[in-house]
């Protein structure tokens, strides 16, 4: 008894984050047949058909990108031929070309892609990047006039350019040619550009549909540097910033995303290009034999994307197209540090937002969406954000900051749940823009400080229109079960063939429940570290396997309640030339068995659950005494553990167990039909 009291304290003291969970349907029989054909295991087969990988084909074709046929991008993209004409000839009669570039790691990539390939093949070129503090996001009309009096002949935008209207107009009016390289969303209307290479303008079925901004940089890059024949020198130091940006800017990794971030990632660790040699050393990633996209992701993405969020994006351009080592060592430790001012601002500017909401007046459950706007936050660090609390409170995010002291002028970012479309939210709301764009899951925007009671109502007026309150609670979606047991290098060198992981093949999660945080500390910057364990014995009597797991920014749910349902990823760490793997918490709940079935069979209380464990249905039983009956379907030996003892073996078809089970599979089905 001392022992239960003991556990109903902790759960009284211990909070857990408040999470909606969605775990896709086991579907054993098919997970089965996929594993007989790839020799993975049936829980990472589960994976694949959650992933939409039903057939041997398609199975065949994930494991193998470069086995798929690709279609002719000619074919695919009506304008590529005009636009690789366009920059043969103007190659060919010496025209001067400018991009324009943007000033995210997509953009940034993308820009000096297109720079190193077109002086490589003789091009006269020079780019320009928007002022991301006083001109925001694309091109504009102080770029074409500046363009123009340089004597610029043809203009090519790389990730921005589909919304721009008013320049392209005026660069046509000056006898410019434009040629217009994005990926973004594409308004009713696009602008009169010479040629417009868009993968939204595409067949959504085409392999090249998912691909970013420097996606269509490579591929434009070349398609020029074949019909100069070319191809062969640039192909793999292009390969490597395409894959340097397609991960940075989170894009789908489907299609020829996978199939060349495949190849890219092989090539990263022993690098070419000088600048990505410097930023793998100071990220901390020098001797790394392989590169993978959370590397990218969490490592060197975030180093590039700093200086296009805080700094000047001429930093990146140089890093990345400059054969001088010197050079580029000094613009990556200038990228180191910039980016250290950028963990800074945002964790500053986390808790001044989450201390303006949490004791101001907003409710962001009541309104389905929260706009939170404060002065001297800086622009370039509020998108990330942002997107901390998405996931602190479960709805989508808008926030700004003011552009003037006499704040007359909100801009912004936005950053969203998975029912929530930002992009369309921001057209719902044109009325009270001055500008905006963006995509489903992100955005920006700016208007008139006046605006911003109107734009919140018509913002929340759209939220109404497609969220319910159940949405609004962040979501964890889980793969598939497994018994941590299962956990171990083994499994963790079989989720490899399922990489590169990203968006739209995000890494698997998995689950287990009613696990037991056996240990649990504060470290670091307010990160949880916990050990857990399944059962405190196994199956054969001996104690059960416990596995080290890490929650990030977590501290403020410590301690963690006793027994717990968890959803994580699988993570190698290497201590002292030890490699071992654990786990990377992503969403907890109160334990299964916490939330089980309550029935009587004479005198006597329990609960009942019944568990999918890996391929297997388990039913358990508990009584208040702390006893748990476990038996397998189809099985007639069950297990009975009590408090302190090794579990024994029993016949579930002798008395009283048969009575008992009996009742509680029926009250279970009754209960859940």
């Amino acid at each position: 008894m001392r022992v239960q009291l003991e556990s109903r304290c902790n759960m009284a003291a211990s909070k857990i984050p408040q999470q909606r969970w969605y775990i896709h349907p086991p579907q054993p029989e098919a997970a089965r047949q996929l594993a007989a054909h790839t020799g993975l295991a049936a829980v990472l087969t589960q994976v694949m058909l959650n992933r939409g990988i039903s057939t041997i084909e398609q199975a065949t074709f994930f494991l193998d990108p470069d086995a798929a046929p690709l279609s002719d991008p000619l074919v695919d993209f009506p304008d590529l031929q005009a636009s690789v004409d366009i920059l043969v000839n103007a190659i060919a009669n010496g025209e001067k070309i400018a991009i324009c570039g943007d000033y995210d790691a997509d953009g940034m990539t993308s820009t000096a892609l297109l720079m190193r390939a077109l002086k490589f093949l003789g091009a006269k070129v020079d780019y320009a990047i928007p002022s991301r503090m006083s001109e925001g996001y694309g091109i504009n009309t102080r770029i074409i006039e500046e363009f123009h009096a340089e004597g610029v002949e043809i203009i090519l935008t790389v990730d921005n350019g589909i919304a721009a209207h008013a320049p392209v107009a005026r660069a046509r009016e000056l006898g410019l040619t434009v040629i217009i390289t994005d990926h973004h969303e594409v308004p009713p209307e696009i602008p009169n550009a010479n040629a417009i290479l868009n993968p939204q303008l595409i067949d959504p079925g085409s392999p090249y549909r998912a691909m970013a901004g420097v996606g269509v940089a490579y591929l434009l890059a070349l398609s020029v540097a074949q019909v100069l024949g070319k191809e062969a020198a640039l192909k793999d130091p292009l390969l490597e910033l395409f894959t340097l940006g397609t991960i940075a800017d989170l894009a789908a990794l489907t299609g020829v995303n996978r199939r060349w971030v495949r190849r890219g990632l092989r090539l990263l660790a022993q690098s070419k290009i000088k600048g990505i040699q410097s930023l793998i050393q100071v990220s901390g990633l020098g001797g790394e034999k392989n590169i993978k996209p959370e590397a990218i992701g969490f490592r060197l993405g975030p180093r590039i994307n700093a200086v296009g969020r805080i700094g000047d994006p001429q930093i990146v351009i140089e890093m990345l197209i400059t054969e001088d080592e010197g050079i580029a060592l000094e613009r990556a430790m200038q990228c180191e540090s910039i980016n250290k001012q950028r963990q800074q601002l945002c964790e500053q500017i986390a808790i001044d937002a989450v201390e303006v909401y949490e004791q101001g007046t907003l409710d962001a459950q009541k309104s389905r969406v929260l706009v939170i706007v404060q002065p001297e936050w800086h622009h370039g660090v509020i998108g990330i954000v942002a997107s901390r609390l998405v996931e602190r409170y479960g709805v989508p995010v808008f926030i700004g900051t003011y552009e003037d002291a006499a704040k007359t002028h909100v801009r912004g970012s936005a950053r969203s749940i998975p029912e929530f479309n930002v992009f369309e939210a921001l057209e719902y709301a044109k009325d009270f823009t001055i500008k905006h764009g963006g995509h489903k899951a992100a955005g920006g925007f700016s208007l008139a400080a006046s605006d911003l009671t109107s734009f919140s109502d018509r913002l929340s007026e759209f939220a109404h229109q497609c969220l319910e309150p159940k949405h609004l609670k962040p979501l964890v979606t889980v793969d598939a079960q497994l018994d941590l047991n299962e956990v171990g290098m083994d499994l963790f060198q079989q989720i490899d063939q399922l990489h590169p992981c990203g968006m739209a093949n995000p890494d698997p999660v998995f689950w287990t429940p009613n696990v037991k945080v056996s240990r649990q500390k504060l470290i670091g910057k307010n990160h949880l570290k916990l050990t857990v364990q399944q059962n405190d014995w196994n199956e054969s009597g001996e104690a059960s396997k416990t596995v080290d797991a890490l929650a990030w920014r977590w501290g403020e749910y410590y301690p963690m309640p006793r027994n717990l349902d968890i959803a994580y990823k699988l993570r190698s760490n290497e201590w002292r030339g030890e490699v071992s793997i654990e786990l990377e918490i992503v969403g907890v709940r109160p334990a299964s068995e916490a939330n089980g079935v309550a029935f009587s069979l004479g005198d006597q209380q329990y609960t009942c659950n019944l568990i999918q464990r890996s391929q297997i249905q388990e039913l358990q039983i508990r009584n208040p005494q702390g006893e748990v009956l476990i038996i397998q379907k189809g099985q007639r030996m069950g297990t009975l553990s009590k408090l302190l003892q090794q579990p024994m073996e029993i016949d579930v078809t002798e008395a009283p167990y048969y009575d008992l089970v009996k009742t509680a599979a029926q009250v279970w089905a009754k209960e859940k039909t």
